[in-house]
């Protein structure tokens, strides 16, 4: 029987099948974070039950943490408890723990990559819903729920409905100034946020098949704001040579066999979705956001849509572009912008802050702009060193701060302020999502960079 390639991981993965209800599901991999961890533990401690096998969870910081002067006290009794917590239960529990200050600490979709956690045909979860950002390589990998995290913990196993299949191909190849995330933003605004709900979604297609690594994660990342359960993409030579000798990937014969059954990871010729759908790459072009939910969005060099144009309800859109301080037919280009953020577990690799020096290179930061550029990983911190992108960034105005969610979700003290604007390479631009009342547009780390030296909403392309 044919089968996709989310049916191949899958199944292989099934401990049981309940007739009439979910499946049980083996994890082969459990990232754990400071926020939606602490509970689980305590129902663990309360049924005097122990992690059953603790050497395929890993815990790091990350929501929590500041991104600056890290090396001080945590000073929000909250976040300092949570991450006190974190520590005192992977100690505990003899869980790897990568906290603040250890070289491997990161936003937990950066690090898993990074280290080589992260591998094909795996089953991955985590308290956090971006925990599709792992599909890129060819992984199940999907967030969860507290009382799921403890489920994990005691069992390694879980217990889920699979979901109905979605194809999503994208042809051609992608002009000048389009980035994997305009990629990702412009298919949510043809799907809307929920066009994909009860899905698992597989992209395809020479796109992606061009595209680098830490493209395709920035693509599964935001498969959620489609509604999908999560995103995958099929491992391919691109994907083995990111991979290999990384520190957790199999090594000499082990890798040999392994890449014997990554290399059957991939669709059936002949293999049937339940929804498909095409789009042209040449079509997409640097996207922004006007709304209050990622799918309220369109090519840069557009105006905002007529209430009639879209669908769902006009009092609901007209309230979402009166909290932006938008109308019905503007242009984007020139909207005044205060905050800039580069970074999270969408744009928050290497290859983002490559882009965005790229563009900035030989210019100046706008005065009108306070930036914050801040690395998934303080690898990526080391790299952007190394490659000499901080020298460029600091020539231009710019400073770097230490790695952390920061301004994606607002749990640290990196929120902007009520009524300011801020275009953000993160995943979600719901009202009060990077602080109470902040107005935040989504967009790549090109169109964050022309932002940033220009002080307002600007085509990237009139600057490459």
């Amino acid at each position: 029987m044919s089968k996709t390639l989310f049916d191949k991981v899958w199944d292989s993965h099934v401990v049981r099948k309940i007739e009439g209800g979910p499946d049980v599901l083996f994890i082969d991999r459990h990232l754990i974070h400071e926020v939606t961890s602490p509970v689980a533990f305590l129902g663990l401690k309360n049924r005097d039950i122990k992690v059953l096998y603790p050497e395929r969870t890993f815990a790091t910081a990350d929501h929590n943490t500041p991104t600056i002067n890290q090396h001080l006290p945590v000073s929000d009794p909250l976040s300092a408890n949570q991450l006190k917590a974190l520590e005192n239960n992977a100690n505990a529990y003899g869980i790897r723990h990568w906290g603040l200050g250890h070289q491997k600490n990161g936003i937990v979709h950066v690090i898993g990559p990074e280290h080589g956690i992260t591998q094909p045909g795996a089953t991955i979860v985590c308290g956090d819903s971006h925990t599709s950002t792992h599909g890129a390589f060819g992984a199940i990998a999907f967030g969860i729920g507290t009382s799921e995290v403890e489920m994990v913990l005691a069992s390694q196993c879980i217990m889920q409905p699979k979901a109905k299949k979605m194809r999503i191909s994208v042809t051609g190849s992608l002009s000048k100034g389009v980035t994997p995330k305009d990629v990702a933003l412009f298919i949510i605004s043809k799907l809307t946020t929920s066009g994909a709900t009860g899905y698992f979604v597989e992209y395809a297609g020479e796109v992606f098949e061009k595209m680098s690594m830490e493209g395709r994660m920035t693509v599964c990342n935001l498969s959620i704001e489609m509604g999908a359960r999560g995103g995958m993409i099929a491992p391919d030579q691109t994907t083995f040579d990111y991979i290999k000798d990384r520190e957790f990937t199999p090594k000499g014969d082990a890798w040999d066999k392994a890449m014997a059954y990554w290399q059957t990871l991939k669709t059936d010729a002949d293999a049937t979705f339940d929804k498909e759908f095409t789009f042209d790459g040449s079509s997409i072009e640097p996207m922004i956001t006007y709304g209050t939910n990622p799918g309220m969005g369109i090519g840069i060099s557009n105006h905002i849509p007529d209430a009639s144009e879209v669908e769902g309800g006009v009092t609901t859109y007209e309230k979402s572009l009166g909290y932006m301080g938008f109308h019905e037919g503007e242009s984007m280009i020139g909207k005044k912008v205060d905050y800039v953020f580069v970074g999270s577990c969408t744009n928050g690799r290497i290859e983002d802050f490559r882009a965005f020096t790229s563009l900035i290179k030989g210019k100046k930061k706008a005065e009108n702009v306070t930036v914050w550029l801040v690395p998934g990983s303080h690898i990526v911190e080391e790299q952007i060193k190394k490659e000499g992108l901080l020298d460029v960034l600091t020539e231009a105005g710019f400073t770097l701060r230490q790695p952390g969610c920061s301004a994606c979700l607002a749990m640290n003290d990196d929120k902007v302020p009520a009524g300011k604007y801020a275009v953000s390479t993160s995943n979600r631009n719901f009202e009060g999502r990077q602080g109470p009342g902040a107005r935040t547009m989504l967009a790549s780390p090109l169109v964050a960079a022309a932002a940033a030296i220009t002080g307002v909403v600007t085509d990237p392309r009139t600057l490459i």
